[in-house]
């Protein structure tokens, strides 16, 4: 099929385009070049004046996994309270499939997940905390996630069999083939850490654990941990540098740690997530104030280094993470009061807490305005990612609100006036003019994610791209723009249109596969026989599983050594 979008503004940022008035041309599922005078498209659609994208990815969303339906169990009222009916559409609009439906706002549903997504204009979204032995959980999950890609980032870090490798002194070549056939064996993208040996010192009944400070047990400094997996994750060449949740999430004085992180680095690339719940400084009588200013600033400068925020919303949602520690630190504000922690096959740790962020209160309207000072102080729009940690800072479809306020600084004022009065004196947000433009929106949302993943045919609109376009109207009010899409293409199907549903269409999940050495699979083997009773055989996860049978898209890793 050859459809044409006519006369759009394209904001294609990887293929230097700012707006440039252009016809857009889709043949199947791929973008392709211009086919002549003499075509005659099968559809067209007349975009004149309006804002044409790619497909906007979300780096980091938790959308599937153990942690992810606990919540879901933990927060059930909330399933009772937001159910969206679905309605059938095929072809002839008469019957078909059923879009739309499911339940939750902060824990959705799969069906609901991929429903929210799309009608944004998000194609893509990938689970970053996928334990290695839940991943076969997870990828059933994404599976039944309509509409988006999907990936999962394996989390390392805390897992036995790494912290003696290191203990040991076994060599970062043994470590690498580890990383290697964990990521092969569970159909991963990435790796992350989080909290690194943190949560394994949980175990033995530690409850912090800083970044030079030797755990228990093992007598390995979260340091270690971390300029270990950055290195394998450099040399193994994968596209997705190490995804890093670092220490002392959420304490006051944490900007010091998340500083000395960037330097344990040492030049290596890093991606280090939620900043926001990493940048709080101790200034001021309350010991709580913002350490935005220091971090953008180391942020600007290591040009190896990208972030994505965690913005906090003002609302109801649930935190649900790995790292326990923090999570237990978090309990007694629960609301409502409920939570729920495990350890997890030995490998790492879980904790749900609800939440609920009050503009009301001072530390809650500080967090809110040290992620948009992060926003607006980070000089690279290449280097810095849009997220809410959804659910932790917020849910996901809270993105139009959040796009607003970086695009809008009289809006952005006018809330910064109504929040708990002590907040303001404390960071400098009031005082930042910087207002993003639709073009720096566009590389943070769709060309820098698919660039820091290694998704080459992903967002951007070259031809041979995936036909994954969304197209606004270019109206003031940002959030109405961004939250209600006139059309949204996935694989060059059109299934949203005004807003509204009008299709079903499947995604993809995306995987890498870096070579290892297999006599590394005989000592895995050993460990899973004797630390967790379960056959390596049962542990791999299959091509078949992936997508209903569909398999992984691959995406290809090119090894290196460190200088």
């Amino acid at each position: 099929m050859l459809t044409k979008l006519a006369g759009g503004r394209l904001f294609d940022p990887a293929n230097g385009r700012h707006g440039e008035v252009a016809d857009l041309w889709l043949r199947d599922d791929r973008i392709a070049a211009d086919p002549g005078p003499g075509a005659t498209p099968d559809a067209v659609h007349d975009v004149t004046g309006k804002v044409v994208m790619a497909g906007a990815i979300d780096i980091h969303s938790h959308i599937a996994g153990g942690k992810v339906n606990l919540a879901r169990l933990l927060m059930g009222e909330e399933h009772d309270r937001h159910r969206f009916a679905g309605h059938a559409c095929g072809h002839d609009g008469i019957g078909g499939d059923r879009i739309g439906g499911g339940s939750g706002i902060a824990t959705p549903s799969t069906h609901t997940t991929g429903a929210r997504y799309i009608e944004m204009g998000f194609t893509a979204a990938f689970e970053p905390a996928m334990l290695g032995s839940n991943a076969r959980h997870a990828h059933l999950e994404m599976s039944d996630i309509p509409y988006i890609d999907t990936g999962g980032y394996l989390v390392l870090g805390n897992d036995d069999f790494l912290l003696d490798l290191i203990a040991t002194n076994a060599g970062q070549a043994a470590v690498n083939d580890y990383v290697a056939w964990m990521l092969t064996a569970t159909q991963s993208l990435a790796v992350k850490v989080v909290n690194p040996g943190g949560i394994n010192a949980f175990k033995f009944n530690a409850r912090s654990l800083d970044l030079d400070e030797a755990g228990p047990h093992y007598g390995v400094t979260p340091r270690s941990v971390l300029t270990t997996l950055a290195r394998a994750v450099y040399e193994l060449g994968l596209p997705h540098p190490l995804h890093v949740h670092g220490c002392n999430l959420g304490v006051p004085g944490n900007v010091a740690t998340t500083l000395d992180t960037i330097q344990a680095a040492s030049g290596l690339p890093m991606h280090m997530t939620h900043i926001q719940f990493h940048s709080y400084d101790t200034a001021g009588d309350r010991k709580f104030s913002s350490g935005a200013a220091a971090l953008a600033e180391a942020v600007n400068r290591t040009p190896t280094l990208s972030v994505d925020i965690g913005q906090v919303m003002f609302g109801q949602t649930v935190t649900a993470s790995a790292d326990t520690m923090a999570q237990r630190h978090t309990a007694p504000l629960a609301h409502p009061r409920k939570w729920l922690a495990m350890d997890i096959e030995c490998d790492a740790g879980c904790g749900v807490v609800p939440f609920r962020y009050r503009d009301t209160s001072y530390v809650n309207a500080l967090q809110w305005a040290i992620g948009l000072e992060l926003f607006l102080l980070l000089d690279d729009p290449w280097r810095v990612f849009l997220t809410t940690d959804h659910p932790n800072g917020a849910p996901f479809t809270f993105y139009p609100e959040l796009i607003r306020l970086l695009m809008d600084r009289d809006y952005r004022l006018a809330k910064l006036a109504e929040l708990h009065p002590d907040a303001p004196a404390h960071t400098t947000l009031g005082s930042i003019a910087r207002e993003y433009t639709l073009a720096e929106i566009a590389i943070m949302t769709r060309a820098a994610p698919a660039r820091i993943l290694g998704l080459a045919d992903r967002g951007h609109l070259a031809p041979g791209a995936s036909a994954d376009v969304t197209v606004y109207s270019d109206v003031p009010d940002r959030r109405a723009m961004f939250e209600r899409p006139d059309l949204v293409f996935k694989g060059g199907r059109l299934v949203v249109r005004d807003g509204v549903l009008v299709a079903m269409a499947q995604g993809c999940t995306h995987v890498v596969r870096p070579g290892y050495d297999d006599l590394i699979e005989r000592r895995i083997a050993r460990h899973f026989d004797e630390r967790l009773g379960l056959p390596i055989k049962h542990f791999r996860i299959q091509d078949a599983e992936i997508r209903h049978g569909a398999g992984p898209q691959l995406h290809p890793c090119q090894r290196r050594e460190v200088p």
